[in-house]
């Protein structure tokens, strides 16, 4: 498929496979889509009439709670194994579409498609730009779209990225191995770094001591499962880009969007723009 890295599709389908959000708690995926959709124009959407799509939909998660609100979702991943928990964690919605296709060539028409989201996607594929385009293309003018890309901490203390550093050779090696042992090492990083931090976090958070600038501090009210996911993506992943807030809205303005606009709040970046 065209715009994507093929051992990166296989380790997302595993990844969704192994954590499939099927039967676990709402809680967590309600803060978390809560704070991805915080900046989405939901008054612009027609229940009764708008067509949406979910690039790189992953397990659905967030797409169940999406597809309440619209006429009809289109999920398009490029991972089989993905698309299947999907059908699955959707089972129950009747206005949901899969497609098995990458953002580097979608099969829907120009101008057919009123809103589009794509959260933690793009800064593991090889063309950014390209993709962006590519959504542009399906979207009607106007549009709201709204994209969750990994930041390059370009808003907190220097020490984030110079952890960063340290820590990026680990993932680079970490992401190299078998899936099994790969799952194996980031439980132990669950354990042993997300989850002290984000109870210290939790400590400081309940005693109103400052605490924002704490490695995993976001993770303060979050469960396990969240922290055992996102360890696995986080260095399970053999590609990981980063932008800055001016490069995405530089790459964003050369791919046709307007009205661009960065959430005050995490995950960063989350930012909505629309189609000229």
């Amino acid at each position: 498929m065209k715009n994507t890295y093929k051992e990166v599709v296989k380790d997302f389908g595993e990844e969704w496979d192994t954590f499939d959000h099927i039967n676990i708690a709402e809680n967590d995926q309600i803060k978390i889509f809560n704070d991805y959709f915080k900046i989405f124009p939901w008054n612009e959407i027609d229940k009764n009439k708008s067509i949406g799509i979910d690039i790189g939909c992953g397990s659905g998660r967030w797409s169940k709670f999406v597809a309440d609100n619209t006429k009809e979702l289109i999920l398009l991943d490029p991972s089989v194994q993905a698309l299947d928990v999907a059908k699955k964690n959707l089972n129950k919605k009747k206005n949901i579409k899969f497609l098995n296709q990458s953002v580097g060539e979608i099969n829907l028409q120009d101008n057919s498609i009123d809103f589009a989201y794509s959260l933690g996607v793009l800064h593991h594929i090889p063309d950014i730009k390209s993709a962006l385009k590519e959504i542009n293309r399906i979207l009607k003018p106007n549009a709201p779209f709204l994209v969750y890309l990994y930041y390059s901490f370009d808003n907190k203390p220097k020490f984030y990225k110079f952890i960063w550093m340290l820590t990026n050779p680990i993932r680079y090696v970490i992401s190299k191995l078998p899936f099994k042992i790969k799952l194996i090492i980031t439980f132990l990083i669950a354990i042993f770094v997300y989850f002290p931090f984000a109870r210290i976090s939790k400590l400081m958070k309940f005693l109103k001591l400052p605490y924002q600038n704490i490695p995993m501090w976001q993770y303060a009210d979050l469960s396990f499962y969240t922290m055992k996911t996102d360890a696995l993506d986080r260095f399970g992943t053999k590609v990981e880009k980063r932008y800055s807030k001016k490069q995405i809205l530089e790459i964003l303005e050369n791919c046709n969007f307007k009205d661009i606009k960065f959430s005050d709040s995490p995950p960063y970046w989350c930012v909505l723009a629309k189609k000229k």
